[in-house]
């Protein structure tokens, strides 16, 4: 019997490629303040757990608050 979730293999890791930088995903996650509800991967309805509320508290460490050039 399949999962309807897909959890990463990842022991709870995070991979250092999605934390390098404040992609446009991470921001719409930042903008959102992390409420899925209104993400537009969370409507796609996939198959996997989002991490990017995680990756955005990684990405806030490291890089601090995004700006915001309009």
């Amino acid at each position: 019997m399949l999962q309807d979730v897909f959890y990463p293999q990842t022991n709870g890791e995070l991979s250092e490629s999605i934390t390098q930088n404040w992609t446009e995903q991470a921001l719409e996650c930042y903008k959102l303040n992390g409420n899925c509800k209104n993400c537009s991967i969370a409507k796609g309805n996939y198959s996997f757990v989002c991490q990017m509320p995680k990756v955005i508290e990684v990405l806030k460490t490291v890089y601090g608050e995004p700006s915001f050039d309009y």
